[in-house]
């Protein structure tokens, strides 16, 4: 608790502003990491990684293990998350099967699952939804730092019953144990830097947490810093110079993509046998490039405060036989960001809110033929968004959801090795969208949405490895305040956008299954999905330009839409140390009301790697194929094929404290890769051939 305390004060005498952040520079935090480092409480041999095995938090209300989850989930943490940590979220989780990622230049990057993103994949932070603009534009960043975070656990396929409407594509959680949930009596941690790469980064970051047994605390601090994106070629693509004559220059260097950032939190919590209760404060702030426009940069700052607390085996303590479990989850976020024209403030953006979430775990209920084992759930959010300025395309609005839902799960064993597990559940919800009055936008305007979702699913184990899983859903979600209200130049996206306030709400039916098997070290799962839209909110050019702007006018609409598609991993043990990893994945949407593919859509992505570890030294090759694109929708260039080979290496350092160095090299083939999924996709490729180098230790 002593080194806790003093990072802090180190870091307040130091000048660390967590609201604005700008006295933050990378010596102070050498400087922490060195007081940890020379710690007599890290002086005994910490040689042997701590690495605590993958459980699944997120879609997960039971707590069983990922293996008995229905629906798709993919966790990343530890060592494995280290390793394929980039400077975004979106970047982070790309590859992994079903997720790509908008690839707004190399800061504003938001995951895609299954073709889907925007407001219908939900970003969260410990359980509780972003609060941010990411979702309104795809230049605004996401506030979430990867190079914190501790665990990403992210769901493919609709999860709304736990989450709302804006699931209906899939869930991101980020956990960074900024409040302490488990008891501690030791002081651990870890820190991690890392130089080099194509954007010629210098990152840094420590964490800390200590406690007594009683009372945990946690601390966190970062700092961030890149240089223009060095690209093989040109940043303008060939085939949109062809199109319309955009002149190809900036030869290897991908102008105004630097950024410079930092942030922090501190947090504490009372834990006991049964659960916990705290709080945190986090800061956010970023300063970036936004590419699409040469002379425009994004200042973004965010605080959010947060509060949490779990307590289970209530049954036990006297609170009577029905509840035995409750968790709380509150988080109110004060978000801004300025565009920034030649160093002065064109437009800003802000979002400040709350958000939270109660819910309880009822005893299992007997039903003679198995163990009825479930939750219900309370969840409320009230967000104010405001936009101010010259590039203000939608008008301020205030956005209020209350949401009850339930979900159940019952087994149903059987002889031998065989079992099946049945689970089912709804949410219903109200939701107001108002605008407020304004001189541009006209009158403020009211809507009132009361969205409905439902699902039922099973696994079947066949035999001790082999399983079957699958998903029957029908998912609703309330229009967001953009998809009605919004009605102006978007330059970020080159359209003048206009939204639609006699929208319903977006509904859709899908289903979802997969084979799994496992043996020890080896395993693989294989996936199919159809997701049908009977009312799918998306924005479609008009074929006419705006007299003002002169840009082509995109009009919010609903129409049928199909997605559908599969995913594929599996990992398997070759050789003594020698790992085998496979993936792939593919989606097919449509607009089923003209024929006509959907934007911004993924190819056919294959991949394969091999991971070698023998003691310290550690090894690996994968490469990722990426086949063209040349399903389009109107006005959409096709994309061509790129292969991304990368490999790593690693050794730990035989020291006291557990350190390893690692390097790794992105791009060998120096491919001009460009993601179809990605508005830029034909001005902004992602980076050349580099090298990065990193050291990790954790205690």
């Amino acid at each position: 608790m002593n080194i806790t305390i003093h990072v802090m004060r180190a870091a307040l005498q130091h000048g660390f502003k967590l609201s604005y952040g700008k006295s933050l520079h990378n010596p102070i935090y050498l400087s922490i990491l060195a007081m940890v480092a020379s710690s007599p409480a890290f002086a005994e041999d910490l040689n042997t990684e701590i690495d605590l095995p993958s459980v699944s938090v997120t879609g997960n209300p039971l707590g069983v293990s990922s293996d008995e989850l229905i629906v798709p989930v993919t966790t990343l943490n530890g060592r494995e998350l280290s390793l394929k940590r980039e400077s975004t979220l979106g970047d982070t989780l790309d590859g992994i099967p079903g997720v790509s990622a908008t690839h707004f230049g190399p800061n504003a990057s938001r995951p895609v699952i299954r073709g889907l993103d925007a407001e219908r994949v939900r970003i969260m932070q410990n359980g509780v939804g972003v609060l941010d603009a990411s979702s309104l534009s795809f230049d605004h960043a996401v506030t979430v730092a990867p190079i914190i975070v501790e665990q990403v656990d992210v769901i493919r396929g609709p999860a709304a019953l736990l989450y709302g409407g804006s699931a209906v594509g899939g869930v991101v959680n980020a956990m960074d144990n900024r409040i302490p949930t488990e008891q501690l009596n030791s002081v651990t941690g870890r820190a991690e830097t890392r130089v080099g790469g194509p954007d010629s980064q210098n990152n840094i970051a420590g964490v800390v947490d200590a406690g007594n047994g009683l009372l945990a605390i946690h601390g966190d601090l970062y700092s961030r810093k890149t240089s223009d994106l060095d690209i093989p070629g040109y940043a303008v693509s060939k085939r949109k110079s062809e199109a319309d004559g955009t002149p190809r220059i900036n030869k290897g260097k991908l102008i105004n993509s630097s950024a410079d950032g930092d942030g922090g939190a501190i947090g504490a919590s009372l834990t006991f046998d049964s659960g916990y209760i705290g709080a945190s404060y986090s800061g956010f702030n970023s300063n970036y490039g936004t590419v699409a426009e040469p002379d425009v940069r994004i200042d973004m700052q965010s605080q959010r405060w947060d509060i949490a607390s779990e307590f289970h085996d209530l049954d036990k303590l006297g609170f009577g036989n029905l509840i035995n479990r409750m968790k709380f989850r509150l988080a109110h976020t004060d978000y801004e960001h300025q565009e920034l024209e030649n160093g002065e403030v064109g437009t800003t953006f802000k979002n400040r809110g709350i958000e939270g979430s109660l819910e309880a775990g009822h005893t299992p209920i007997h039903t003679g033929i198995g163990n009825l084992n479930g939750v219900i759930g309370l969840q409320f959010q009230n967000t104010t968004f405001e936009a101010l300025g010259e590039e203000a395309f939608v008008p301020s609005s205030n956005t209020q959801t209350k949401a009850l839902y339930i979900y159940e799960e019952l087994p149903l064993n059987s002889i031998d090795t065989q079992k099946f597990k049945l689970s089912f559940g709804g949410r219903t919800e109200h939701t107001s969208v108002d605008s407020s009055d304004n001189f541009i936008f006209g009158p403020g305007q009211t809507h009132g949405f009361n969205p409905t979702s439902y699902a039922i699913g099973g696994i079947y184990t066949l035999t001790a490895n082999w399983s079957l899983a699958s998903n029957l859903s029908h998912n609703e979600r309330a229009p967001s305040y953009f998809e009605l209200y919004a009605n102006g130049a978007h330059l970020a996206t080159g359209q003048f956008e206009v939204g639609n306030n006699n929208f319903d709400v977006e509904r859709s039916n899908g289903i979802d299954a997969q084979i799994r098997w496992k043996d020890a070290k080896n395993s693989f799962s294989v996936g199919t999905y159809y997701t049908r839209f009977s009312s799918f909110l998306g924005l479609l050019e008009t074929g006419n330009s705006d007299a003002g702007s002169g840009l082509p006018i995109a009009q919010f609409s609903a129409f049928a839409a199909d997605f559908k598609g599969f995913e594929a991993e599996g990992k398997f043990n070759v050789a003594s140390n020698l790992d085998l990893t496979l993936r792939g994945d593919y989606v097919h949407a449509t607009n089923r009301d003209n024929g006509d593919a959907l934007p911004r859509i993924a190819p056919l992505r294959l991949g394969a790697g091999l991971h070698y570890q023998k003691g310290s030294f550690g090894a690996r090759l994968d490469m990722l194929h990426a086949f063209g694109q040349n399903r389009t929708a109107a006005n959409e260039l096709e994309t061509n094929s790129y292969t991304d080979v990368s490999a790593l290496i690693s050794y730990k350092l035989p020291t006291k404290l557990n350190m390893e160095l690692f390097a790794k090299a992105n791009n060998l083939l120096n491919d001009a890769i460009r993601e179809h999924a990605s508005f830029l996709k034909d001005i902004a490729p992602q980076g050349e051939r580099s090298v990065l180098i990193g050291l990790r230790t954790d205690f």
